[in-house]
């Protein structure tokens, strides 16, 4: 559901504009409580609430007071067009679309979960403790009771859509949150190897000293269905299982080696996250550019498009890099 409170002489436009894109059950309210507004209420499918958003934003691009609500709706009975005709619209918006969720909720989705905030950091405390314990006591279980907290999933999508978007705020934000959650679990991994009084030759251990090509196979995966998810509005607990499976484990790994003295094992980890950090950005800004995940505006999305390009060279070369350097590792 749409809802869009504008000045009334703005209200017959976007009305007609939301008939002409197959809005359903629209309707207006005068605002008794502010003279010359009016409330428009419609509802919009995955199909079409994009385009819906857009030609709503550029009407009103020229009045100072208005505002735009996305509401979820899970049902509405009866069926707002015949149901045999309602299915084929969804269908066929399907297949032009991955998912339906729009750029402003795909934003303001990502901007919260970038917040470098008490909770993000407790958090990383957290899930870094139980992958630590999890992988120093060779516990399968609860290195994965660490993947599902999943600190990390947030500001790496967050990134990747201030790429697509060509927002230079929330690149930033997304960066600072990011570098904050690996410096702390970095530091906290080294603490506790620092205090570890015994081996290091548990196999969940072990297993983040080595990267191969299944393992950016993995991370490639990974940050494709998570950005995937984001775009479609699925449920993210279970991908970000997957990008906690990519990204928090090896770098305590990194902190539990280096606690100990063991700067070739570390080293090892530290090539695992690269890869890692690489493979799950480069699939994520890839499926954003799949999906159309870009700026409304001609002129937004020009500047943007620059970004874009930079950023998906850079993932691709580095990846290119450290693949050579794999295949150097297993060759030499």
């Amino acid at each position: 559901m749409i809802t869009v409170s504008a000045p009334d002489q703005t209200i017959p436009a976007l009305r007609r504009k939301a008939e002409e894109l197959g809005a359903s059950g629209i309707r207006t309210y005068a605002e008794t409580q502010r003279e010359g507004r009016t409330t428009l209420q419609m509802l919009a499918g995955p199909g079409t609430r994009q385009d819906l958003v857009d030609a709503v934003q550029s009407a009103l691009s020229a009045q100072e007071d208005w505002r735009l609500t996305i509401l979820p709706v899970e049902t509405t009975v009866p069926l707002p067009r015949d149901e045999e005709e309602e299915r084929e619209r969804i269908e066929k918006a399907a297949t032009r679309k991955i998912g339906g969720m729009t750029r402003e909720e795909i934003w303001n989705t990502v901007w919260e979960q970038a917040k470098l905030d008490q909770v993000y950091l407790v958090y990383v405390v957290l899930s870094t403790i139980v992958a630590t314990l999890g992988m120093l006591t060779d516990s399968v279980a609860v290195v994965v009771g660490a993947m599902v907290i999943a600190p990390l999933l947030g500001p790496n999508l967050a990134f990747s859509v201030g790429v697509a978007l060509g927002d230079r705020t929330l690149i930033s934000r997304a960066l600072f949150t990011n570098l904050a959650g690996l410096a702390l679990a970095l530091v906290l991994s080294i603490a506790i190897g620092l205090l570890w009084a015994g081996d290091l030759s548990a196999e969940e251990l072990k297993a983040r000293t080595f990267v191969g090509f299944n393992g950016m196979a993995i991370a490639l995966a990974s940050g494709a269905a998570a950005a995937l998810s984001l775009v479609s509005g699925v449920s993210s607990a279970l991908v970000g299982v997957m990008v906690a499976v990519a990204l928090l484990p090896p770098t305590t790994a990194i902190g539990l080696f280096l606690g100990t003295g063991q700067f070739a094992m570390a080293q090892g980890a530290a090539m695992l996250l690269a890869v890692n950090i690489v493979s799950v950005n480069l699939a994520a800004h890839s499926v954003l550019f799949w999906r159309g995940v870009r700026p409304r505006t001609f002129f937004e999305d020009k500047r943007a498009r620059r970004g874009r390009i930079a950023s998906g060279a850079v993932w691709i070369l580095l990846l290119v890099l450290l693949a050579g350097l794999m295949w150097f590792e297993v060759t030499g």
